[in-house]
């Protein structure tokens, strides 16, 4: 994956090491357009044992402060989303009052079109019409 580049709209205190290229392309629009966000500031605990460790854990991707809303972004194909899905649920079961978003692999390809990106599930560039 090429190097980070300098974020302006980044108000995180280390600087993100993205997992894919989808993550690092949703911060470049996000960065475009002015848009404050930072890149998986908190982790969930969604499971945790008697004695108060944690069994399972969710970090979403992205916190848009501004918009108080969290982003889980996955480029995997439909049919293997069910596990963050789930996640998704639980953590809106658990914690109620925080907003999140599930962005699956077309929500990303129609960002990467509209944003003449390239599409980040294939590695190809994005025909834009």
């Amino acid at each position: 994956m090429p190097d980070t580049p300098r974020f302006h709209a980044f108000v995180g205190a280390a600087p993100p090491r993205f997992a894919n290229d989808a993550e690092r392309e949703c911060a470049q629009i996000f960065d475009f357009h002015g848009i404050p966000w930072d890149y998986e500031p908190r982790t969930f605990a969604l499971e945790t044992a008697g004695d108060g460790a944690v069994l399972e854990a969710f970090t979403p991707d992205f916190y848009l402060p501004e918009q108080e809303l969290y982003l889980e972004i996955t480029t995997m194909k439909q049919s293997l989303v069910t596990k963050k899905n789930r996640k998704v649920r639980r953590l809106r079961e658990l914690y109620p009052d925080v907003r999140i978003k599930l962005f699956y692999k077309r929500d990303v390809e129609a960002l990467a079109a509209k944003y003449e990106l390239d599409d980040p599930s294939d590695g190809r560039p994005q025909q834009v019409a």
